[in-house]
């Protein structure tokens, strides 16, 4: 049996080809929408891809399974409580699709969405008693469970999904043999799931031992622990949900229509009409000279993720990259679905050489120049991106904290005429930030090195908990 795990770092998404090394078949589980890598693969091993299986709707982006079949006739398979309007093979429990020696064995696993599937894999060549391993999609990660929280604006409510969810890992995944290895469609960084290991696969063993949701406990205790603190969802994942249900245009129809070359006259009347100008440079040449009015999302971070978050999806989109980039800018917005490019900037940023009326620069502040206005009593409100969790681990005496998914919403609740110094961590969140205040016409500096170089500066640091405990 050939087994291969392809991960994704910007959504922390795994996906997994699955064949045998005798028929020659494949199948491809969760994959990206962008899907060279598996056709490079099964063309370099002499695989056809016959089968797809979405183990669920993903939330967090936009699935290859449309190009799959569309490329390579792949059949779709999916839960059987699935709608779609494409034409799947609906699965069940007990469902078995066996190709040479591999055997794969449905498991009915809802609880993260009702659709959600598990799929048990077998390698006949080794045991047909004994699995391989399981993908288990988003029902269970690697320390961690799917959040039962995000359709419940679509009608299933959060304690439905949660009893299932209960079952699922208890009286399904939990029963499997302890060395069964566990593959989830996640790892550190998801949404999906709020403390998500990096490991890229464990044991049912291991995790009935460590997994906090594992533990003896019973449903209602369950319901309340998966629940709680769970981090909050971006609104484009209900999007993405709906579209990965659709018979939606391929990605490649996608790129063709979006990678245009556009000149500048033609960018800035975009612009005034209302398009979104997306620098996808990272933030220090982002602060040494910019397009005014331009959002600076870094490709060099999460860069779907934020994309995905602070992005208008009823907005046209026109990118700013690199030289040689922005065909990367393009694709990995396409992986979410947001497939409204109008182009990108020809020339990239020299296009703006020789036109410093259209120039803006962000200011940039060390922490310790920081610190001497806070003794000095300036008139500077220190504004916090990060998490509310993060906020309270360790924040900057009399920070507020906005985190930068809320920012876009709160704006007014920075004035219009005091000078704001943002931060979060490291610096490619605040640099989000500092572009939003700054298309809103606030006055504001981006702290360089966010607060780890605060932290690093030996300089003053509030937790939370013994604000409270003063108080």
């Amino acid at each position: 049996m050939f087994f291969q795990r392809y991960y994704l770092n910007c959504l922390s998404h795994a996906s997994y080809m699955i064949a045998d090394e005798e028929t020659k078949v494949a199948a491809v589980v969760d994959p990206q929408r962008d899907v060279d890598q598996y056709l490079q693969d099964a063309a370099e091993h002499g695989f056809q891809i016959k089968y797809v299986f979405l183990t669920h709707f993903h939330a967090d982006f936009l699935a290859g399974h449309i190009e799959l079949r569309d490329k390579v006739g792949a059949k779709i398979y999916l839960g059987a409580r699935a709608e779609a309007e494409f034409d799947f093979t609906p699965v069940r429990d007990g469902d078995v699709i066996e190709f040479g020696k591999v055997r794969l064995v449905i498991l009915e696993t809802p609880g993260h969405t009702p659709e959600s599937i598990s799929i048990v894999v077998y390698d006949l060549a080794v045991s047909d008693e004994v699995p391989f391993g399981v993908l288990t999609g988003d029902t269970l990660f690697i320390g961690d469970v799917g959040r039962p929280d995000l359709l419940a604006s679509i009608g299933v409510t959060a304690d439905e999904l949660a009893e299932m969810l209960y079952d699922s890992l208890h009286n399904k995944l939990m029963k499997l043999p302890d060395e069964t290895r566990v593959y989830p469609a996640h790892g550190a960084g998801s949404l999906c799931g709020k403390q998500l290991g990096d490991a890229p696969y464990s044991t049912i063993g291991e995790q009935k031992k460590y997994n906090y949701a594992l533990q003896p406990m019973s449903l209602e205790e369950f319901k309340k622990i998966v629940t709680a603190e769970q981090p909050e969802a971006p609104d484009y994942f209900v999007h993405d949900a709906i579209l990965n249900r659709k018979d939606r245009p391929v990605l490649d129809e996608a790129l063709q229509r979006s990678l245009k070359a556009l000149p500048l006259e033609e960018v800035l009347e975009l612009q005034r009409q209302g398009a979104q100008i997306l620098d996808t440079r990272d933030a220090a040449d982002f602060a040494g000279g910019h397009l005014k009015g331009a959002i600076n999302i870094g490709l060099d971070g999460k860069y779907a993720l934020w994309c995905g978050t602070i992005l208008r999806k009823e907005q046209p989109i026109v990118v700013i990259a690199d030289p040689g980039r922005e065909a990367e800018a393009v694709m990995r917005l396409g992986r979410i679905g947001f497939d409204y490019v109008r182009g990108y900037l020809d020339g990239g940023p020299r296009a703006l050489d020789g036109h410093p009326e259209l120039l803006q620069t962000t200011p940039r502040i060390t922490a310790p120049a920081l610190a001497e206005r806070i003794d000095a009593r300036d008139d500077v409100q220190v504004i916090d991106v990060r998490a509310e969790k993060e906020w309270q681990a360790g924040h900057i005496p009399g920070s507020l904290n906005i985190p930068l998914n809320d920012l876009p919403e709160r704006l007014d609740e920075i004035p219009a005429d005091q000078e704001c110094v943002v931060h979060c961590e490291g610096g490619y969140r605040s640099s989000i930030a500092a572009s939003l205040l700054q298309r809103a016409e606030r006055h504001v500096w981006d702290l360089v090195g966010g607060f780890k170089a605060w932290a690093a500066s030996k300089l003053p640091v509030v937790e939370e908990h013994s604000e409270t405990a003063a108080k």
